[in-house]
């Protein structure tokens, strides 16, 4: 047995080589990610398969580690990608605490020879999945963003348009549809260019903007606009050279983060639309349009979880026990080790139950049942999204032939960073 550790960083790793007893076969050193090292260390492990069974660790780092294992793969090599976590308690197994790349890569081919017969070969998903995945991530940076920009706008108008926030109607839907604040904000910018017309010439002026952007006039809210604006103290003034500016470069950041979000859940939606799973998650209550990819493209094939309580433990919403003797906890919380997007989005799902009131939902029933049983609301949902992901896995399950159902395959969540 011959275990080659692999300490992955940006753009080189460090290679280190041990045989069955511990022995060091080959020094650790150092190979860049470029195709002519990759290809010798291809042809090294390929005369070390030779003499015995070579098997390749390394650890999950997010996107470093792509290169090597997609190469190796390519190869035929067997590879194992470890979760950082359990390659952090392993080392951890040390007294001292001396780090670097050549004693870490040192480490992982340890790790590889005592978890011999424990190591999984990485098998790499349908690249629908992975795609699916990589626009998830993309489309909640992008949400991240335009979240920020939105209280970079709020602060710009608490300065020039005090309380507009509250008179007109924005665009929560995340879509890149219309908006009435923005809009308004765009054609008037500073309660000044409000206040220099009389009522009645801000009125006709309101409508004709009204029904050139396809809104509905009311004289009422037109009124109290105007009357907001009088009684309002703008912080910053409209006379300045910046204030303009800067409302205007505001309005256009969220607008273009909008439009790209909205970009990136329909390509989501596009290639959620050909899995045989879309039809079966986009009809559970709770889940529409914009939360069906998401959650297909954060759990990813379903078939390589071996039990709905591996699904909730991805997720990271499992409760773990914790006994000792004859102390045995009653009350314990959720580990959250697992996909925190993944949280998020079932969390989606069980406010949109919650909003909607769905009656015949169980999910619903079950959340309403742990309320009356003096449960959190927070805790309720938990709960409900346990519920969830367990009627998920099985639903998704039973649309797969008979020979990908249930196998335990001993599956350990990877984390992305």
């Amino acid at each position: 047995m011959i275990s080659i550790g692999m300490d992955v960083s940006k753009g080189k790793s460090t290679v280190c080589v041990r045989r069955h007893g511990g022995e060091i076969l080959r020094e650790p050193f150092d190979l860049q990610h470029t195709d002519e090292d990759l290809d010798a260390l291809c042809d090294f492990i390929a005369d070390l398969s030779q003499e015995a069974e070579v098997r390749v660790v390394m650890e999950a780092t997010g996107i470093y580690h792509l290169p090597v294992l997609m190469r190796l793969k390519e190869a035929g090599f067997f590879v194992c990608v470890v979760n950082p976590l359990v390659m952090k308690k392993f080392s951890a197994q040390s007294i001292r605490r001396g780090k670097n790349d050549r004693r870490d890569a040192m480490k992982i081919a340890s790790f590889g020879l005592e978890k011999w017969f424990s190591l999984e070969d990485f098998t790499p998903s349908q690249h629908i999945y992975d795609e699916l995945r990589l626009l998830g991530r993309q489309y909640m940076h992008y949400v991240t963003v335009k979240i920020s920009c939105k209280q970079n706008l709020s602060c710009l108008l608490e300065r020039t348009m005090p309380g507009i926030s509250s008179l007109l109607e924005s665009n929560h839907t995340g879509t890149a549809g219309k908006d009435k604040l923005l809009d308004f904000v765009a054609q008037y910018w500073h309660y000044d260019n409000i206040t220099c017309m009389s009522q009645k010439a801000f009125l006709n002026h309101y409508h004709r903007w009204a029904r050139k952007h396809g809104y509905y006039y009311s004289e009422h809210k037109a009124i109290s606009i105007y009357e907001t604006a009088l009684q309002a103290i703008p912080s910053l003034p409209a006379n300045s050279c910046c204030t303009r500016l800067l409302m205007e470069r505001a309005l256009h950041s969220l607008r273009e983060i909008t439009q790209d979000a909205a970009a990136i859940l329909q390509a989501m939606q596009e290639l959620a639309q050909q899995l045989p799973e879309y039809g079966i998650v986009r009809s559970m209550e709770g889940v529409g349009d914009v939360l069906a990819p998401r959650l297909i493209a954060e759990i990813g094939d379903i078939r390589r979880f071996h039990s709905p309580s591996a699904l909730v433990a991805y997720a990271g919403i499992d409760s773990p026990e914790f006994q000792s003797g004859s102390f045995a906890a009653n009350t314990r919380h959720i580990s959250k080790r697992g996909s925190s997007l993944l949280r998020k989005t079932c969390y989606e799902v069980m406010q949109s139950l919650k909003r909607v009131r769905c009656e015949e939902s169980p999910i619903y029933q079950y959340m309403l049942k742990k309320e009356q049983e003096g449960k959190h609301k927070k805790v309720a949902k938990v709960a409900g999204m346990n519920k969830f992901l367990r009627i998920y896995y099985a639903r998704v399950k039973a649309c797969y032939p008979l020979e990908f159902g249930h196998k335990k395959s001993g599956f350990t969540p990877q984390f992305a960073s």
